[in-house]
């Protein structure tokens, strides 16, 4: 949460997704996601980013 988002963020943006390269995100340890970790989330999916082994709960909150 909170500061974790943006190093995510930034840490993201550090790849150069255009190059080829591809970031899967495994979230398996994550439980509970905040409005802005949500938001992240569905901006890295934007931006091709896989995202694996998420909690239903998680899914759940992204969908909405």
């Amino acid at each position: 949460m909170g500061r974790w988002v943006e190093e995510l963020r930034r840490t993201c943006d550090l790849q150069d997704l255009r190059d080829g390269i591809r970031l899967t995100l495994d979230l398996a340890d994550v439980s509970f996601a905040d409005a802005a970790e949500i938001e992240l989330l569905r901006e890295l999916r934007v931006r091709l980013v896989t995202l694996v082994n998420p909690s239903s709960l998680v899914v759940e909150q992204r969908k909405a």
